[in-house]
C-alpha cells in the first residue's frame, strides 16, 4: 500500500506543479499599469504621458495611471522605475535630462539609466525652443544677442532644474554669443514658463511643447529653434544656425523605457503598443502641433540613441564647465 501512496503523492505533487506554470503564464498585462513621470505637472514630459496613457490603455487593455514623481532633476522618478519589479507594471517616461545627462552631473546617482533601465521605444524628438517675452524690444536672435551685450549682468534664463537640457543649453548660448545670462532654476518646466510670462526670467530655451502654445497666444516671443532642421509646427521660425549661432544644436527627445530585466516578451507588446499609437494620424498630428516629431523605434536603435548622447551631453557638460553646485 505504501508505494500507491507516494505514487498517488506524486501525481499530486506533479498536478500541483504543473498547474503553477499556467498561472504564471497569465497573459501581460492583466492589470493596472504605473506610467511615471520624473517631473512636475505642466512639463513637456508630463504632456506626453497624457497624450499617450489613454491610448496605451487602448492597445494593452489596462488602465495607465499617470504618477508624477518629480525631484533631483528626474533622479527620483527614475529612480522609482529602476528598483521596482521587472514585470511591465511599472514604466517610465523618460526624458534626456536625467536618462544621459545626469550620469555626468551627479557623483553618485543612486542607479545607474543604461544599467538598470531598459529602453523600449523613443516617442518622439522634440525641438527646443528659444523664447523670451512678447514685451522684450528684440525680434529675433541677433537682436536678443546684442541687448544682452547692452545689459550686462542684467538678464536671465530659466530652467526646469540644475543640471537640466534647458540649462545646458543656456550656457552653451552664453559660450556661443559671448554673453553672460544669469541661471535660475526651478522645479519643472511648468513654474519657469510661467516666471518667463511673467517677466521674471528674460529667456527660456525649452521643449517645444511646454513653450509653444503660449508663443500662439501671444504671451512670448520666440527667436529660434535649437535642432538642425526646422520644426515642422513652425516652418517660418529660424534654427539657431541660421539665426546667426554657427554650430548652435540642442535637441531633446522622450521615450519610454523599464526595468532592466524585464522579460523580452513584455517589452515588446509595449514596443508594439506604442509603434501602434505613434502610427495614430490623430496622435501625431497632436505631437506634431506641439512642437514634436514622433518617432516609434525598436529597443535596439532607442538604446543606441542613449548611448552616443550620453557621450554627446558628457562633453558639453564638461566644455561648459556646468555643475550642481
Amino acid at each position: 500500500m505504501i508505494k500507491p501512496l507516494i505514487a498517488a503523492a506524486g501525481m499530486s505533487f506533479g498536478l500541483f506543479f504543473g498547474m503553477a506554470p499556467a498561472h504564471a503564464e497569465t497573459p501581460y498585462p492583466n492589470k493596472v499599469i504605473r506610467l511615471v513621470v520624473p517631473f512636475a505637472p505642466g512639463g513637456s514630459t508630463d504632456v506626453v504621458a497624457r497624450l499617450i496613457s489613454e491610448p496605451l490603455r487602448d492597445e494593452l487593455g489596462q488602465t495607465v495611471i499617470v504618477d508624477n514623481r518629480p525631484g533631483a532633476g528626474g533622479n527620483i522618478g527614475g529612480d522609482i522605475v529602476a528598483k521596482a519589479a521587472p514585470d511591465g507594471y511599472t514604466l517610465l517616461l523618460a526624458a534626456a535630462g536625467p536618462t544621459v545627462i545626469n550620469p555626468s552631473l551627479y557623483p553618485k546617482m543612486s542607479y545607474d539609466p543604461v544599467r538598470d533601465l531598459a529602453p523600449v521605444t523613443m516617442i518622439e524628438r522634440e525641438h527646443n525652443v528659444m523664447a523670451v517675452n512678447a514685451s522684450l524690444p528684440v525680434k529675433n536672435v541677433q537682436e536678443f544677442i546684442a541687448y544682452a551685450k547692452s545689459h550686462p549682468n542684467q538678464l536671465s534664463f530659466g530652467s526646469p532644474g540644475n543640471g537640466s537640457p534647458a540649462q545646458l543649453a543656456g550656457e552653451l548660448l552664453n559660450q556661443t554669443a559671448g554673453i553672460k545670462l544669469q541661471h535660475v532654476p526651478y522645479k519643472g518646466s511648468g513654474p519657469a514658463v510661467a516666471d518667463l510670462i511673467a517677466g521674471h526670467i528674460t529667456l527660456l530655451i525649452d521643449n517645444m511643447p511646454a513653450l509653444w502654445p503660449h508663443v500662439q497666444s501671444g504671451k512670448l516671443r520666440a527667436l529660434a529653434v535649437t535642432s538642425e532642421k526646422r520644426a515642422t509646427a513652425a516652418p517660418g521660425l529660424p534654427t539657431a544656425q541660421e539665426a546667426g549661432l554657427k554650430g548652435y544644436v540642442v535637441t531633446a527627445w522622450k521615450g519610454l523605457m523599464v526595468p532592466a530585466h524585464t522579460p523580452r516578451p513584455v517589452v515588446d507588446k509595449l514596443n508594439q503598443a506604442m509603434v501602434k499609437i505613434l502610427a495614430r494620424p490623430e496622435l501625431r498630428k497632436k505631437l506634431v502641433e506641439l512642437g514634436a516629431e514622433p518617432v516609434g523605434d525598436t529597443p535596439e536603435q532607442f538604446g543606441q540613441q542613449i548611448r552616443t548622447d550620453a557621450a554627446w551631453w558628457a562633453a558639453l557638460v564638461k566644455s561648459t564647465g556646468t555643475t550642481l553646485e
